[in-house]
Protein backbone atom coordinates (compact mmCIF):
# COMPACT_ATOMS: atom_id res chain seq x y z
CA UNK A 1 0.00 0.00 0.00
CA UNK A 2 1.25 3.13 -0.57
CA UNK A 3 0.17 5.90 1.34
CA UNK A 4 0.03 9.54 -0.38
CA UNK A 5 -1.03 12.91 1.93
CA UNK A 6 -3.69 15.64 0.27
CA UNK A 7 -3.65 19.16 2.33
CA UNK A 8 -7.29 18.79 1.48
CA UNK A 9 -7.52 22.43 1.93
CA UNK A 10 -5.22 24.12 -0.63
CA UNK A 11 -6.35 25.72 -3.68
CA UNK A 12 -9.42 28.42 -4.93
CA UNK A 13 -12.05 25.69 -4.85
CA UNK A 14 -10.92 23.55 -1.29
CA UNK A 15 -12.07 21.20 0.40
CA UNK A 16 -14.85 20.14 -2.68
CA UNK A 17 -12.26 19.77 -5.43
CA UNK A 18 -9.09 18.28 -3.50
CA UNK A 19 -12.05 15.75 -1.95
CA UNK A 20 -13.58 14.97 -5.13
CA UNK A 21 -10.13 14.33 -6.85
CA UNK A 22 -8.65 11.89 -3.77
CA UNK A 23 -11.38 10.17 -4.45
CA UNK A 24 -11.19 9.73 -8.13
CA UNK A 25 -7.90 8.98 -7.44
CA UNK A 26 -8.23 5.91 -5.27
CA UNK A 27 -10.94 4.43 -7.51
CA UNK A 28 -8.42 3.98 -10.21
CA UNK A 29 -5.66 2.60 -8.25
CA UNK A 30 -6.02 0.25 -5.44
CA UNK A 31 -2.61 0.68 -3.66
CA UNK A 32 -3.38 3.81 -2.67
CA UNK A 33 -4.09 5.22 0.73
CA UNK A 34 -4.70 8.78 1.27
CA UNK A 35 -3.95 10.46 4.49
CA UNK A 36 -6.39 14.00 4.28
CA UNK A 37 -5.04 17.01 5.96
CA UNK A 38 -7.71 19.56 7.04
CA UNK A 39 -10.52 20.94 8.60
CA UNK A 40 -12.31 17.48 9.83
CA UNK A 41 -15.71 18.91 9.06
CA UNK A 42 -15.56 20.47 6.00
CA UNK A 43 -13.51 17.30 4.52
CA UNK A 44 -16.26 14.74 5.76
CA UNK A 45 -19.25 16.80 4.49
CA UNK A 46 -17.64 16.57 1.01
CA UNK A 47 -17.08 12.89 1.62
CA UNK A 48 -20.99 12.39 2.48
CA UNK A 49 -21.29 13.24 -1.12
CA UNK A 50 -19.25 10.48 -2.71
CA UNK A 51 -18.52 6.73 -2.72
CA UNK A 52 -14.89 5.59 -1.64
CA UNK A 53 -12.95 3.03 0.05
CA UNK A 54 -13.36 3.90 3.80
CA UNK A 55 -10.75 1.79 4.53
CA UNK A 56 -7.81 3.55 2.92
CA UNK A 57 -8.75 7.43 3.40
CA UNK A 58 -8.48 8.89 7.20
CA UNK A 59 -8.74 12.64 8.06
CA UNK A 60 -5.86 14.68 9.94
CA UNK A 61 -8.06 17.39 11.98
CA UNK A 62 -6.65 20.75 10.87
CA UNK A 63 -7.47 24.09 11.89
CA UNK A 64 -5.67 26.79 9.86
CA UNK A 65 -5.30 26.88 6.32
CA UNK A 66 -2.36 29.64 4.76
CA UNK A 67 -4.00 31.23 2.16
CA UNK A 68 -1.91 33.31 -0.65
CA UNK A 69 -1.93 36.79 1.20
CA UNK A 70 0.45 35.01 3.93
CA UNK A 71 4.33 35.58 4.40
CA UNK A 72 5.12 31.94 4.12
CA UNK A 73 8.57 32.03 6.53
CA UNK A 74 5.44 33.62 9.27
CA UNK A 75 2.83 31.26 8.45
CA UNK A 76 4.92 28.00 8.83
CA UNK A 77 5.93 29.29 12.47
CA UNK A 78 2.33 30.59 13.56
CA UNK A 79 -0.61 28.29 11.75
CA UNK A 80 -1.43 25.00 12.62
CA UNK A 81 -2.10 24.43 8.81
CA UNK A 82 -3.05 21.22 6.78
CA UNK A 83 0.14 22.23 4.56
CA UNK A 84 2.50 22.53 7.48
CA UNK A 85 0.92 19.72 9.14
CA UNK A 86 1.32 17.49 5.95
CA UNK A 87 4.96 18.43 6.12
CA UNK A 88 5.96 17.21 9.61
CA UNK A 89 3.80 13.74 8.80
CA UNK A 90 5.63 13.54 5.64
CA UNK A 91 9.42 14.05 7.43
CA UNK A 92 8.61 11.53 10.22
CA UNK A 93 7.12 9.06 9.04
CA UNK A 94 8.92 6.25 6.59
CA UNK A 95 5.87 5.05 5.65
CA UNK A 96 4.41 7.95 3.98
CA UNK A 97 5.55 8.37 0.21
CA UNK A 98 4.44 11.76 -0.92
CA UNK A 99 2.39 15.17 -0.46
CA UNK A 100 0.09 16.36 -3.12
CA UNK A 101 -1.11 20.36 -2.59
CA UNK A 102 -2.58 23.12 -4.23
CA UNK A 103 -2.52 25.14 -1.76
CA UNK A 104 0.39 28.22 -1.70
CA UNK A 105 3.20 27.92 -3.72
CA UNK A 106 5.62 30.06 -1.51
CA UNK A 107 4.99 28.01 1.85
CA UNK A 108 4.85 24.62 -0.38
CA UNK A 109 8.22 25.69 -1.37
CA UNK A 110 9.56 26.71 2.08
CA UNK A 111 7.81 23.74 3.85
CA UNK A 112 9.79 21.79 1.45
CA UNK A 113 13.49 23.30 2.63
CA UNK A 114 13.04 24.04 6.13
CA UNK A 115 10.83 21.04 7.17
CA UNK A 116 11.48 18.12 4.47
CA UNK A 117 15.17 18.90 3.77
CA UNK A 118 16.69 18.68 0.23
CA UNK A 119 18.41 15.89 -1.28
CA UNK A 120 22.53 15.65 0.62
CA UNK A 121 24.07 17.96 -2.57
CA UNK A 122 21.08 20.05 -4.37
CA UNK A 123 21.91 23.84 -3.68
CA UNK A 124 17.71 24.29 -4.38
CA UNK A 125 14.29 22.61 -5.20
CA UNK A 126 12.68 23.22 -8.41
CA UNK A 127 9.44 23.42 -9.58
CA UNK A 128 8.83 21.24 -12.71
CA UNK A 129 5.92 20.53 -14.56
CA UNK A 130 5.02 18.38 -17.62
CA UNK A 131 4.23 20.39 -20.73
CA UNK A 132 2.29 18.82 -23.14
CA UNK A 133 4.27 18.81 -26.63
CA UNK A 134 3.55 18.05 -30.51
CA UNK A 135 4.88 14.75 -30.39
CA UNK A 136 2.69 13.75 -28.38
CA UNK A 137 4.38 13.34 -25.03
CA UNK A 138 5.87 16.35 -22.59
CA UNK A 139 8.50 18.13 -22.03
CA UNK A 140 9.62 19.14 -18.45
CA UNK A 141 10.25 22.51 -17.48
CA UNK A 142 12.56 23.02 -14.72
CA UNK A 143 12.64 25.71 -13.21
CA UNK A 144 9.43 27.63 -13.41
CA UNK A 145 8.95 29.64 -10.58
CA UNK A 146 10.92 28.57 -7.27
CA UNK A 147 13.85 29.97 -8.17
CA UNK A 148 13.67 33.86 -9.58
CA UNK A 149 17.91 34.08 -9.59
CA UNK A 150 20.35 30.86 -10.42
CA UNK A 151 24.12 30.26 -10.44
CA UNK A 152 25.44 28.03 -13.12
CA UNK A 153 25.69 25.28 -10.36
CA UNK A 154 21.69 24.91 -9.95
CA UNK A 155 20.79 25.20 -13.53
CA UNK A 156 23.12 22.77 -13.59
CA UNK A 157 21.63 20.46 -10.69
CA UNK A 158 17.92 21.47 -12.51
CA UNK A 159 19.40 19.11 -15.64
CA UNK A 160 20.15 16.65 -13.50
CA UNK A 161 17.05 16.54 -11.77
CA UNK A 162 14.73 16.71 -14.87
CA UNK A 163 16.45 14.08 -16.43
CA UNK A 164 16.01 11.48 -13.26
CA UNK A 165 12.69 12.51 -13.31
CA UNK A 166 11.96 11.90 -17.18
CA UNK A 167 13.78 8.73 -16.99
CA UNK A 168 11.36 7.66 -13.63
CA UNK A 169 8.39 9.33 -14.40
CA UNK A 170 8.41 8.96 -18.02
CA UNK A 171 10.45 6.49 -19.25
CA UNK A 172 12.41 8.27 -21.59
CA UNK A 173 15.68 7.03 -21.82
CA UNK A 174 18.71 9.45 -22.27
CA UNK A 175 16.35 12.84 -22.51
CA UNK A 176 17.46 15.16 -24.51
CA UNK A 177 17.95 18.78 -22.28
CA UNK A 178 17.63 22.11 -23.51
CA UNK A 179 19.10 25.31 -22.01
CA UNK A 180 16.45 27.88 -22.40
CA UNK A 181 17.72 31.35 -23.38
CA UNK A 182 16.87 33.99 -26.30
CA UNK A 183 19.08 31.33 -28.74
CA UNK A 184 20.13 28.50 -30.13
CA UNK A 185 23.73 29.55 -30.68
CA UNK A 186 26.34 28.58 -28.16
CA UNK A 187 27.24 32.65 -27.45
CA UNK A 188 23.79 33.68 -27.00
CA UNK A 189 22.10 34.78 -23.21
CA UNK A 190 23.64 36.87 -20.92
CA UNK A 191 26.81 35.41 -18.93
CA UNK A 192 25.06 33.06 -16.29
CA UNK A 193 23.42 31.24 -19.66
CA UNK A 194 26.89 31.59 -21.16
CA UNK A 195 28.58 30.33 -18.67
CA UNK A 196 26.22 27.15 -18.18
CA UNK A 197 26.34 26.17 -21.28
CA UNK A 198 30.15 25.39 -20.82
CA UNK A 199 29.44 23.54 -17.73
CA UNK A 200 26.50 21.21 -19.26
CA UNK A 201 28.36 20.51 -22.27
CA UNK A 202 30.66 18.83 -19.70
CA UNK A 203 28.24 17.22 -17.13
CA UNK A 204 27.94 13.41 -16.63
CA UNK A 205 24.66 11.75 -16.66
CA UNK A 206 22.82 14.44 -18.52
CA UNK A 207 22.10 14.55 -22.56
CA UNK A 208 22.82 18.28 -23.65
CA UNK A 209 21.82 19.09 -26.87
CA UNK A 210 22.70 22.99 -26.54
CA UNK A 211 20.34 26.37 -25.93
CA UNK A 212 16.64 26.03 -26.88
CA UNK A 213 14.08 29.19 -27.36
CA UNK A 214 10.73 29.18 -26.05
CA UNK A 215 8.85 27.59 -28.87
CA UNK A 216 11.23 24.40 -28.49
CA UNK A 217 9.27 23.67 -25.21
CA UNK A 218 6.18 22.42 -27.17
CA UNK A 219 7.88 22.37 -30.58
CA UNK A 220 11.32 21.29 -30.25
CA UNK A 221 13.25 17.77 -29.86
CA UNK A 222 13.44 17.81 -26.54
CA UNK A 223 12.67 16.06 -23.13
CA UNK A 224 13.99 18.53 -20.54
CA UNK A 225 13.98 22.48 -20.77
CA UNK A 226 16.49 23.81 -18.02
CA UNK A 227 15.42 27.65 -17.25
CA UNK A 228 15.79 29.92 -14.18
CA UNK A 229 12.37 30.49 -11.89
CA UNK A 230 11.85 34.07 -13.54
CA UNK A 231 12.32 33.08 -17.07
CA UNK A 232 10.30 29.92 -16.68
CA UNK A 233 7.65 30.85 -15.14
CA UNK A 234 7.04 33.48 -17.92
CA UNK A 235 7.17 30.58 -20.44
CA UNK A 236 4.94 28.35 -18.54
CA UNK A 237 1.99 31.03 -18.27
CA UNK A 238 2.47 32.13 -21.38
CA UNK A 239 1.86 28.73 -22.70
CA UNK A 240 -1.46 28.22 -20.80
CA UNK A 241 -2.43 31.46 -22.07
CA UNK A 242 -1.59 30.68 -25.30
CA UNK A 243 -3.54 27.27 -25.23
CA UNK A 244 -6.44 28.69 -24.02
CA UNK A 245 -6.83 31.44 -26.19
CA UNK A 246 -6.61 28.65 -29.21
CA UNK A 247 -9.63 26.70 -27.61
CA UNK A 248 -11.41 29.67 -26.56
CA UNK A 249 -10.91 31.48 -30.21
CA UNK A 250 -12.10 28.27 -32.06
CA UNK A 251 -14.85 27.70 -30.10
CA UNK A 252 -16.35 31.24 -30.95
CA UNK A 253 -15.92 30.65 -34.42
CA UNK A 254 -17.38 27.03 -34.17
CA UNK A 255 -20.50 28.66 -33.15
CA UNK A 256 -20.39 32.12 -34.59
CA UNK A 257 -22.65 30.83 -37.67
CA UNK A 258 -24.99 28.13 -38.94
CA UNK A 259 -22.11 26.70 -41.14
CA UNK A 260 -19.43 26.77 -38.91
CA UNK A 261 -21.82 24.54 -36.44
CA UNK A 262 -22.43 22.25 -39.26
CA UNK A 263 -18.61 22.72 -39.98
CA UNK A 264 -17.87 21.60 -36.20
CA UNK A 265 -20.11 18.33 -36.55
CA UNK A 266 -17.70 17.21 -38.93
CA UNK A 267 -14.60 17.90 -37.13
CA UNK A 268 -15.57 17.14 -33.63
CA UNK A 269 -13.30 13.99 -32.96
CA UNK A 270 -10.12 16.42 -34.20
CA UNK A 271 -10.92 18.90 -32.23
CA UNK A 272 -11.36 16.73 -29.00
CA UNK A 273 -8.27 15.10 -29.72
CA UNK A 274 -6.13 18.85 -29.99
CA UNK A 275 -8.12 19.60 -26.86
CA UNK A 276 -6.90 16.87 -24.89
CA UNK A 277 -3.20 17.59 -26.53
CA UNK A 278 -3.53 21.29 -25.10
CA UNK A 279 -4.69 19.94 -21.56
CA UNK A 280 -2.33 21.04 -19.13
CA UNK A 281 -4.42 19.46 -16.15
CA UNK A 282 -4.44 16.00 -17.79
CA UNK A 283 -0.57 15.87 -16.20
CA UNK A 284 -1.03 16.58 -12.74
CA UNK A 285 1.05 19.34 -11.51
CA UNK A 286 4.36 20.45 -11.01
CA UNK A 287 6.66 18.33 -8.89
CA UNK A 288 9.15 20.02 -6.53
CA UNK A 289 12.13 18.41 -7.66
CA UNK A 290 15.39 17.83 -5.16
CA UNK A 291 13.28 17.11 -1.96
CA UNK A 292 13.69 14.02 0.12
CA UNK A 293 10.09 12.98 -0.92
CA UNK A 294 7.96 13.35 -3.61
CA UNK A 295 5.95 16.32 -3.04
CA UNK A 296 3.85 17.51 -6.12
CA UNK A 297 2.32 21.40 -6.31
CA UNK A 298 -0.87 21.67 -8.17
CA UNK A 299 -2.24 25.01 -10.00
CA UNK A 300 -4.67 26.77 -7.34
CA UNK A 301 -7.29 26.40 -9.75
CA UNK A 302 -6.88 23.13 -10.37
CA UNK A 303 -9.83 20.70 -10.84
CA UNK A 304 -10.69 17.33 -9.71
CA UNK A 305 -8.84 15.60 -12.62
CA UNK A 306 -6.08 17.22 -12.18
CA UNK A 307 -5.39 16.92 -8.44
CA UNK A 308 -6.44 12.83 -9.00
CA UNK A 309 -3.37 13.47 -11.82
CA UNK A 310 -1.04 14.65 -9.15
CA UNK A 311 -1.81 11.78 -7.28
CA UNK A 312 -1.58 9.20 -9.33
CA UNK A 313 1.69 11.09 -10.62
CA UNK A 314 3.22 10.63 -7.28
CA UNK A 315 2.58 7.07 -6.60
CA UNK A 316 4.29 6.36 -9.94
CA UNK A 317 7.24 8.37 -9.12
CA UNK A 318 7.46 6.96 -6.06
CA UNK A 319 7.41 3.27 -7.45
CA UNK A 320 10.31 4.51 -9.98
CA UNK A 321 12.48 5.43 -7.34
CA UNK A 322 13.18 8.79 -8.54
CA UNK A 323 14.90 9.73 -5.23
CA UNK A 324 17.38 7.26 -5.65
CA UNK A 325 18.03 7.93 -9.33
CA UNK A 326 18.74 11.66 -8.11
CA UNK A 327 21.24 10.28 -5.24
CA UNK A 328 22.86 7.80 -8.10
CA UNK A 329 23.10 10.94 -10.76
CA UNK A 330 24.55 13.50 -8.01
CA UNK A 331 27.39 10.64 -7.45
CA UNK A 332 28.01 10.96 -11.30
CA UNK A 333 29.43 14.17 -10.90
CA UNK A 334 32.41 15.37 -9.52
CA UNK A 335 31.12 19.09 -8.81
CA UNK A 336 34.40 20.62 -7.42
CA UNK A 337 35.92 19.73 -10.67
CA UNK A 338 33.00 20.43 -13.01
CA UNK A 339 32.41 23.89 -11.20
CA UNK A 340 35.18 24.96 -8.71
CA UNK A 341 33.58 27.71 -7.37
CA UNK A 342 30.25 25.81 -7.03
CA UNK A 343 31.37 25.06 -3.42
Amino acid sequence: MIKILVDAMGGDNAPSVTVQGSVEALAKDKELHLILTGRQAEIEAELSKLKYDKSRLEIVDCPDVIDMNDIPTEAIKRKQSSLIAAYWMLKKQDDIAALVTAGSTGATIVGGQLILGRIRGIKRPALCPAIPNSRGGVTLLCDCGANAECRPEMLCQFALLASAYAEVGFGIKNPKVGLLTNGTEEHKGDPLHQETYKYLSQMNGVNFIGNIEGRDIMMGDCDVAVADGFSGNIALKSMEGCGKLVLGVMKKEFSSSLSSQIGYLFMRKAIGRMRGQLDFDKVGGALLLGLKKVVIKSHGSSKAATIAASIANAAAIYRGGLVQAVENKLEGVDWNALIPESN
